[in-house]
């Protein structure tokens, strides 16, 4: 029990801090004097510090803030994309602290060699952090693919080639625990997390979250729990078919979503030929340029994910629909023909409601799934404050 009381205050002041005793006595349930205890012990420990005294609405002397600390345990992410590798490390509050991205062909490659060179990354990350009295307490890792249930071992990964690999076994020891997961799921989550630092009820807690690079995943969120499927493989959008006699698909499939919407089909759609350096970024000057070609491979794809999407809202009925990943930079010409979609195709827009459900653009972007896997890194060391105290 004072295990979990402890995370708990911990939780509250990652979500909501700096704040002061008696406020996060009142977050939490817990009278000021066991929260008092609690705190004390966190401070010792150096898993929190104090800062003056601040108002926070209440009548009377204003407490001493509280917040997480930024040196000691951190947590670190990692992201292993198509093309490219991406590491950061995120303090207890939630703040990157140190980044590092390289463009590489993975698709194709394998599994030991994209590992060496994440494995030279993760350790580069690590030194810099420690430069900054920073400690790691676990790895997340980002991958396009399916993943066990045991948390470290990609059972498929259409985009890269891989098949049955065991990552955890791979990394590095001394980043603390290792997990690996869904990037789209890591980037809902990152979403849903991003939301608890908006006023109370801006941020949505039931949603679609679409995450895009090469392939096109999604993730759905219901009540802020993320939905995982009986097998744990929920939410592969990219492999839904908009046009069941269409173009081959990696999986073994035709005409799935991915085949049109995905970052290599809008590019080629836009009269680019996908390669080294080749990025979204050029499809987007285009069409802010007023480029017909690239409009109508944008607005293209826009519409097959929106009749994708049309299935995913009529089976779940979310609060909204947030656009991630790549296909976040093509938001001003891609929703468009997604919502038309929608508004043609669910049931509450036959109901009578012009808008069947929000689209929007994430902010995070591309970033998602990186800050969702060392945000999840953070979390979990969160949830265990007493390996991060030493008890």
């Amino acid at each position: 029990m004072r295990q979990r009381n402890l995370s708990r205050v911990l939780h509250a002041l990652a979500d909501g801090g700096p704040l002061s005793r008696a406020a996060v006595a009142a977050e939490i349930g817990l009278t000021r004097a066991a929260v008092s205890t609690l705190v004390d012990e966190l401070l010792r420990g150096g898993l929190l510090v104090e800062r003056g005294p601040g108002r926070s609405g209440a009548v009377g002397r204003p407490g001493t803030q509280l917040l997480l600390t930024d040196r000691g345990p951190c947590g670190v992410g990692a992201e292993i994309g198509v093309d490219h590798l991406a590491v950061c490390v995120m303090d207890l509050r939630g703040d990157v602290r140190v980044r590092t991205a390289r463009a590489t062909r993975n698709q194709d490659s394998a599994p030991a060699r994209v590992l060496r060179t994440l494995d030279g990354m993760l350790s580069a990350a690590a030194g810099e952090a420690a430069a900054l009295g920073l400690r790691p307490a676990g790895l997340t890792v980002a991958v396009p693919g399916l993943v066990a249930r045991d948390a470290a071992t990609v059972l498929r990964a259409p985009n890269l080639g891989w098949h049955r690999t065991d990552l955890a076994a791979a990394l590095p020891g001394g980043l603390g625990p290792v997990t690996v997961e869904n990037e789209a799921n890591l980037g809902a989550l990152a979403e849903l997390w991003s939301a608890h630092h908006t006023p109370p009820g801006t941020g949505p807690d039931t949603f679609v979250h679409v995450s895009a690079e090469i392939g096109i995943g999604a993730a759905l969120v219901f009540e802020g729990e993320l939905l995982r499927g009986a097998h744990g493989f929920a939410g592969e959008l990219g492999h839904l078919p908009v046009r069941p006699e269409g173009r081959p698909c990696t999986c073994g499939g035709r005409g799935c979503l991915e085949t049109y919407a995905g970052v290599e089909a809008v590019l080629r759609a836009a009269g680019l030929e996908p390669g080294p350096g080749v990025r979204l970024g050029a499809v987007t000057e285009r069409c802010e340029a007023g480029e017909a070609r690239a409009l109508r491979a944008v607005r293209q794809a826009g519409a097959a994910l929106g009749i994708a999407l049309s299935g995913a809202v009529n089976l779940f009925d979310p609060g909204q629909v947030v656009i991630g990943g790549a296909l976040a930079r093509l938001a001003p010409w891609l929703l468009p023909p997604v919502r038309r979609e929608l508004a043609r195709r669910t049931a509450v827009a036959a109901a009578g409601r012009a808008t069947p459900v929000p689209v929007t653009a994430s902010p995070l972007g591309p970033d998602g799934p990186l800050l969702g896997a060392a945000r999840f890194a953070v979390r979990a060391a969160l949830d265990a404050p007493g390996g991060l105290l030493g008890s």
